[in-house]
């Protein structure tokens, strides 16, 4: 058989060899593909967060018990959170604070829901150096403001938890809340 005989054919080596060559090609970059994807996979995966930090991305609260005046603590994130049911004199007498008056000028609407300005939640964390304010529990000192005092350095917050005295230089802080029935508040 000759050489064009050959091609006329189409037993020509040369052409079915550039054909396995192709095949050859493509499976090992499809092989290539395959391991560098399944390389990644486990990668990626162990950036995303743990089950332990996922528990800890939300915390529920119940404020059924939390009779009017009081407050409580929660641990959002591994850090205090108060959780204060105001009184009708507390709301008046931080509504009626001129915002000129006010370091952190924020209204208490601001810092709560609409329709639940008696609810303020807030991270129970001085502003200044991090200590933990006391005003939660019964008997302790609120400052002469009615709201949070920080024993560490004498910062003192009024009842919508704004700084009103002493070297802290914000309000305390307002995490993500929502209300997620009348008696349950989900923050994270």
């Amino acid at each position: 058989m000759t050489q064009s005989e050959a091609t006329a054919t189409g037993l020509d080596s040369e052409a079915s060899g550039v054909r396995r060559r192709d095949f050859i090609e493509v499976a090992a970059v499809s092989a290539a593909g395959v391991g560098a994807l399944a390389a990644l996979v486990p990668l990626i995966s162990q950036m995303s967060p743990s089950a332990d930090v996922l528990a800890e991305a939300s915390t529920e609260v119940d404020i059924s018990a939390i009779a009017v005046g009081q407050a409580i603590k929660a641990v959002f994130r591994k850090q205090p959170v108060f959780v204060r049911h105001l009184t009708p004199a507390e709301i008046a007498e931080a509504e009626k604070v001129p915002l000129s008056d006010l370091r952190d000028p924020e209204t208490l609407e601001q810092r709560t829901k609409p329709g639940k300005t008696q609810w303020l939640i807030t991270m129970g964390v001085c502003t200044h150096l991090g200590c933990v304010p006391l005003g939660t529990a019964q008997g302790e000192p609120k400052g002469e403001f009615g709201g949070y005092f920080c024993p560490c350095h004498g910062s003192q917050y009024d009842t919508a938890a704004r700084i009103r005295k002493g070297p802290a230089p914000k309000n305390l802080l307002v995490p993500e809340y929502a209300f997620t029935s009348p008696t349950v508040v989900k923050i994270g």
